[in-house]
C-alpha cells in the first residue's frame, strides 16, 4: 500500500519462498494479491495484471480471489483485455450482490465504470464515490477519487479532473500511500496545476500552533471563533492559515477535512 517496490517485493518473495516450502498456498495467493496492488500503484499494469490473474484464481482461498478482482480489472482495462476484465467484473458483481453492502457496491461501481464511457463511467464514478464515502476504507475512497480524476482527464474537463486528483492525492499522502499519491500527483500535472512532490511526512511539518489552528478550521470554525479560542486576532489566524496551506498543497478550508481527518472518527475496531 505504501508503494515502496524494493521492501515490498523483497517481502514477498521471502514469504512465497516459505509458502512455497510449507505448501501453503494461501501465503502465495495473498503475495499475489498485494503485489497486484503494487503494481497498479506504480502504474505498471502488465506485471500487475500477471499478479491479479494467479491472485483471483478460486483456489486456495475464495476470499483472497474476491479482493483480487478489482485489481485484475482495472489492469486488464489498463492493458486493453476489455473481455478478461469484463468476465472479472460478472464474478465481482456476484461476490457484491451477496453482501448488499456499501465497501462491495462502490468497489463494484468503481470497477463497472472502468468498463464504460460517457455518462455511464461518470454515473458509476459517483456512486463509488457516495458509497465509499460511507465506509471506514480511505484507500478504496482514494482510489475512486483518482480514476474519476483520471478519467474527467482524458474527457479533457480539466477543472473537475483537478478537484477529484486533489482529493485522491491529500488522501493518499494523508493514509501514506505513496505511490498512488505521486500517480495522482502525475495526472494533476496533465491537468496543468503543478503540486510539489512531498510525503506522508509533509503533514507533520506543521507547527503545534499551525496545527491546532487546522484542525479548528477543519472542525468548521470561522476565523474569529478560532482566534476567540486561542487568544489570537482572526489575521494573524488567517497567516498562520495560509502557511498551512502552502505546507499541505491545499487550496481552501474544504479540502483539511481530507488532509487532516479526526482521528476519533477514523478508529477501526479490532
Amino acid at each position: 500500500m505504501r508503494g515502496n517496490e524494493a521492501k515490498a517485493t523483497g517481502l514477498a518473495q521471502d514469504e512465497v519462498a516459505k509458502a512455497s516450502a510449507a505448501g501453503r498456498g494461501l501465503g502465495i495467493q495473498y503475495c499475489q494479491w498485494v503485489s497486484a496492488i503494487l503494481y497498479n500503484a506504480l502504474g505498471r499494469y502488465e506485471a500487475a495484471l500477471t499478479a491479479a490473474r494467479r491472485a483471483s484464481d478460486e483456489a486456495p482461498e475464495l476470499w483472497v480471489s474476491g479482493w483480487a478482482l478489482p485489481e485484475l480489472i482495472e489492469a486488464a482495462a489498463r492493458t486493453g483485455k476489455t473481455r478478461l476484465a469484463g468476465e472479472a467484473l460478472e464474478r465481482l458483481a456476484e461476490a457484491a450482490s451477496v453482501g448488499d453492502s456499501d465497501w462491495g457496491l462502490g468497489i463494484l461501481a468503481r470497477s463497472r465504470a472502468l468498463l464504460v464511457d460517457g455518462e455511464p463511467a461518470e454515473q458509476c464514478y459517483r456512486e463509488a464515490v457516495e458509497r465509499l464515502s460511507h465506509t471506514r476504507l480511505r484507500p478504496e475512497l482514494a482510489r475512486a477519487h483518482l480514476l474519476y480524476g483520471e478519467w474527467l482527464r482524458r474527457e479533457n474537463r480539466r477543472l473537475d479532473a483537478r478537484e477529484q486528483l486533489r482529493i485522491a492525492h491529500n488522501l493518499f499522502i494523508n493514509i501514506g500511500m505513496q505511490a498512488f499519491a505521486e500517480r495522482a500527483r502525475t495526472e494533476l500535472h496533465a491537468t496543468g496545476e503543478h503540486v510539489r512532490a512531498h510525503t506522508v511526512q509533509t503533514r507533520d511539518d506543521l507547527t503545534a500552533q499551525e496545527r491546532q489552528i487546522a484542525e479548528l478550521a477543519r472542525d468548521g470554525l470561522s476565523n474569529p471563533e478560532i482566534g476567540a479560542r486561542l487568544f489570537l486576532s482572526p489575521r494573524t489566524v488567517e497567516w498562520h492559515l495560509r502557511h498551512v496551506f502552502t505546507k499541505l498543497a491545499i487550496r481552501s478550508r474544504r479540502e483539511l477535512a481530507n488532509t487532516l481527518p479526526n482521528c476519533s472518527t477514523e478508529t477501526v475496531p479490532v
